[in-house]
């Protein structure tokens, strides 16, 4: 899963999807750069078990018939 190739592939794969920039703002464009700098301190969090990323931003929406969506 932390192999080099999955990540490029991952990347790669966003950028051609031209995705939409996450919570934190970063578009396709900043991705690559910021990756190149940081992912050996991500990576090893990762491998220590201490990385831990940020919560997930989430909306509920209330159903028409009662209940939630998230």
């Amino acid at each position: 899963m932390l192999s080099k190739e999955n990540l490029l592939a991952a990347l790669n794969r966003v950028e051609a999807n031209r995705g939409a920039p996450g919570v934190d703002g970063m578009t396709t464009a900043e991705l690559r750069p910021w990756v190149a700098v940081h992912w050996p301190a991500v990576r090893a969090g990762l491998d220590a078990g201490t990385y831990r990323p940020a919560p997930v931003r989430q909306v509920i929406i209330p159903k028409p018939g009662g209940g939630e969506r998230i």
